[in-house]
């Protein structure tokens, strides 16, 4: 069984040809993508549409995505403007917030908005048509009747 490398903590793996086959392999049976930018790091905002390709490329159709400014509490150090990332958001038809991961700033809302607009898209599986008779007072008749 071959080795897989780790991903290389802190960098960004768009534009590395080695990692592609790695990356790749992960867009398959995704229900949502969270694409991660550093709001003081302008490549890390550049390579957003390099992503953006791939997912559109090896993912499936009806992914949902979703687009994170993270570090947003280093604004002494901001180098992307937050309507770049509303821009990009809005051409591509994704949820934009800008996070920080160091000062819990809208991480959670991010994940649970995120996994809503997944349910939302989930098939509602019908419920089991095998119910309890409870009307009759008489225990339990059958398997298929009416309640409630």
């Amino acid at each position: 069984m071959g080795h897989i490398p780790p991903l290389p903590s802190g960098r960004d793996t768009a534009g590395q040809e080695r990692f592609h086959t790695i990356t790749t392999s992960y867009y398959r049976g995704a229900m949502g993508i969270m694409l991660v930018y550093d709001i003081t790091n302008a490549k890390s905002f550049e390579n957003i549409s390099k992503w953006l390709r791939n997912i559109d490329e090896h993912a499936n159709e009806d992914v949902e995505r979703m687009l994170l400014g993270n570090k947003c509490d280093m604004e002494d150090k901001r180098v992307v403007p937050k309507a770049k990332g509303e821009q990009i958001s809005r051409e591509h038809g994704i949820r934009f917030f800008e996070t920080s991961a160091k000062a819990n700033i809208n991480i959670e809302k991010a994940f649970l908005t995120l996994a809503e607009d997944i349910l939302r898209k989930t098939p509602v599986k019908e419920p089991n048509s095998e119910n309890v008779d409870i009307s009759s007072g008489g225990g339990v008749t059958g398997w298929k009747s009416k309640c409630c």
